[in-house]
């Protein structure tokens, strides 16, 4: 049973951060692949971006059951779990920012700004609230990169601590 149960956890690691590893992949390639139409390619990428974030909330939300349950199965020692905990809500949060917060601020922007924001001049309020959003939304995907891989780190150390 625990290693089922570690099992499932790392499962929902591997598939959260994997999609976040692959991700820049897929948007470069949509993005080179539809080189003169990057309102097409933009709006491929925002939706496998949604996608991601599902993952990410769902993959997110296992983990952290199975951590604040792991403890009272005997898998992991209670304050070995803490950590990776607190970047989990942390990664969750980020997750929720974007997806919720800066996908639809971009979204509106872009449709203010007449459906593809690259049509519009760079001076445009409305292009530059995006290109401000888009860059924001880079660093928290990379942020939420760095947080996963700390905490595999720290799950790997609290397998060391076993109870």
């Amino acid at each position: 049973m625990k290693t089922l149960l570690r099992t499932l956890l790392y499962l929902a690691l591997v598939v959260w951060l994997g999609a976040e590893i692959f991700f820049p992949v897929v948007a470069a390639i949509t993005f080179g692949t539809l080189q003169p139409d990057t309102h097409t390619a933009g709006t491929i990428v925002g939706q496998l971006l949604r996608i991601l974030h599902g993952m990410g909330l769902v993959s997110g939300l296992i983990i952290l059951a199975l951590l604040a349950l792991a403890p009272a199965w005997g898998i992991y020692k209670s304050r070995s779990v803490l950590a990776p905990m607190i970047l989990v809500v942390i990664m969750l949060a980020f997750t929720s920012y974007s997806q919720y917060g800066m996908i639809p601020a971009m979204e509106r922007d872009r449709i203010t700004a007449g459906g593809a924001i690259d049509a519009v001049p760079p001076s445009s309020p409305y292009r530059a609230h995006f290109n401000k959003l888009h860059n924001r939304s880079e660093h928290v995907e990379e942020a939420i990169l760095l947080l996963g891989i700390a905490t595999i780190i720290l799950i790997a150390r609290a397998e060391t601590t076993r109870t």
